[in-house]
């Protein structure tokens, strides 16, 4: 930021406005002020020395009011500037803040409609391993009832040649691992 007096760009030290340098020019100016003050204190009481001193004070005055005043006009530019500088750094961090949160937005609502297609699939491939699993159930039953009614009826020849194919049917039954099929399935789907 500018400098109130001298214009000169400036930035304020980590340790705050201690840190800067000292302004010799108003530090002069509250010496020359002091001195006027003490000045009037003891200066000679005659009447040409009251005139030449009113005189000589109206002077330093006016001088001390110009340069006043410049130093108020010079303060109210850097608010000013302040002011004008802080609200150019305030847009900035909300353009920044507004970029970054259009990106959260958007890498979530693709995160979720990923989501929602990886559970889709899931439970796709899930209800197609249930079925599977419940058409072996179906079968295994069916197998059951048939084995009983073979068992308590028939005759012996009926029963050999029955046996025979029921023999052959619970092999083919019982090559059909439900639990690895399952774990074989979960393990393709993750």
């Amino acid at each position: 930021m500018p400098c109130p007096l001298c214009r000169k760009e400036f930035t304020i030290p980590d340790d705050g406005l201690s840190g800067l340098q000292k302004n010799f020019y108003m530090e002069q100016f509250v010496v020359h002020v002091r001195k006027l003050s003490a000045g009037q204190e003891t200066h000679e009481k005659t009447p040409e020395a009251h005139r030449k001193l009113v005189a000589n004070d109206k002077q330093k005055v006016t001088i001390i009011h110009v340069i006043t005043k410049d130093v108020l006009q010079r303060l109210e530019t850097e608010k000013n500037d302040v002011i004008k500088h802080l609200a150019g750094i305030e847009e900035e961090i909300n353009t920044a803040a507004d970029k970054l949160i259009a990106v959260i937005q958007r890498d979530r609502v693709k995160l979720v409609s990923e989501v929602g297609s990886i559970r889709l699939k899931r439970v796709k491939q899930l209800e197609t391993v249930k079925q599977e699993v419940e058409q072996h159930m179906t079968a295994l039953e069916g197998f059951q009832r048939y084995s009983e009614r073979l068992l308590s009826s028939g005759t012996a020849c009926d029963a050999t040649r029955s046996a025979n194919s029921l023999h052959d049917r619970a092999d083919e039954l019982m090559k059909f691992d439900v639990i690895g099929h399952v774990d074989r399935t979960a393990l393709c789907l993750q």
